[in-house]
């Protein structure tokens, strides 16, 4: 992975209104991860980040498909988490953070993503 990764990503983390983090992680674990200074300490152990594997595995036997995304909102930060095998992407932000521009870059973030699946896939 080049430098150019993190740098995206960390402007991604400043261009967001509201955004704390963005980890990057596999069945391995956290590959990269861009914080701010209010990241909720939990949100970046194996055990919060691997509850999506779960949730998304649940969702798709609703008969709706495959699962793209799941968002969850809690009293103070909101979660994205995008599925794009064999990676997950998960965006932690506050209350008032903007889903909706979070959900907008998805597809500006597949280009970067391929340089980090090369990257795993090779290892």
């Amino acid at each position: 992975m080049t430098d150019d990764v993190k740098k995206f990503f960390t402007g991604l983390l400043h261009k967001v209104s509201g955004l704390h983090c963005i980890a990057i992680t596999d069945r391995d674990g956290v590959l990269v991860t861009v914080t701010g200074d209010r990241v909720p300490e939990p949100a970046l152990k194996a055990p919060f980040l691997s509850t999506f594997t779960n949730a998304t595995d649940q969702a798709s036997k609703l008969g709706l498909g495959k699962n793209k995304n799941i968002i969850c909102m809690y009293s103070n930060y909101q979660i994205v988490q995008m599925n794009k095998l064999p990676l997950i992407v998960t965006f932690i932000g506050n209350q008032n953070c903007n889903v909706g521009h979070i959900l907008a870059i998805e597809n500006q973030i597949d280009a970067y993503l391929d340089e980090i699946k090369q990257a795993v896939t090779e290892s």
